[in-house]
């Protein structure tokens, strides 16, 4: 069962992934002071009793990544997991690039709230299951397809028995990602929408970083 919850000043869909107990993973964190939800995600976990296992990261856009230090620190054990093309945009050393991606979408004011940002755990390649970085029940059927186009290390996540496809800023309802921004690429957002036109069934349900979610993926052309 997955859970959206929309956080921080983009609305983004924040996923609560449940992996049986209650043991959940989230995707995509962007709560922040600035939006006013700082503790959102947090309280609406711990009003469940639902654990953290792991914070799993689509890209590094400051959209869906500025919740990541509170869920850490009150999650101490979770495991926050990106590609490591798209390292640069948190830990001690994301000033740079989260810069100039907030310079180029005139949103310069938002970088104090991705400064400092925690660091990785550990960084997801293409191919890999979620259990091969935690070790939990449920997490072996989530494989990671890296699909570089919104940025390089642009990650998808798709369950095959369950039929779900969480598709970050690369794939949305009846579009895709924006490629004009640092690190995008308009070609390699091409061949990574023609990778996953092959790869995933029509009757998967897709839950994109923005926007409708739960839509049919066949539906989509």
């Amino acid at each position: 069962m997955i859970t959206v919850v929309h956080t921080g000043p983009l609305d983004v869909n924040t996923c609560i992934v449940e992996l049986g107990g209650s043991s959940v993973f989230i995707v995509d964190p962007a709560n922040s002071s600035f939006s006013g939800d700082e503790n959102k995600l947090v309280q609406y976990l711990n009003g469940r009793k639902l654990d953290v296992v792991a914070i799993v990261l689509t890209h590094g856009h400051f959209d869906h990544v500025a919740g990541i230090s509170v869920l850490k620190k009150a999650f101490p054990s979770a495991k926050i997991l990106i590609h490591s093309k798209d390292a640069k945009y948190i830990g001690k050393d994301s000033k740079i690039a989260q810069g100039e991606l907030l310079s180029c979408g005139g949103f310069s004011e938002f970088l104090p709230y991705v400064l400092s940002l925690a660091e990785a755990d550990d960084f997801m390649e293409d191919g890999k299951n979620l259990s091969d970085y935690v070790k939990c029940s449920g997490l072996e059927d989530w494989v990671i397809y890296n699909t570089p186009g919104h940025t390089k290390g642009s990650v998808c996540l798709y369950n095959e028995k369950q039929k779900i496809l969480i598709s970050g800023d690369t794939v949305f309802y009846h579009s895709c990602g924006r490629t004009d921004f640092p690190d995008g690429s308009d070609e390699e957002m091409k061949e990574s929408l023609a990778f996953l036109k092959e790869k995933i069934p029509g009757e998967t349900l897709v839950y994109p970083g923005h926007g409708y979610a739960g839509f049919e993926y066949s539906k989509n052309f």
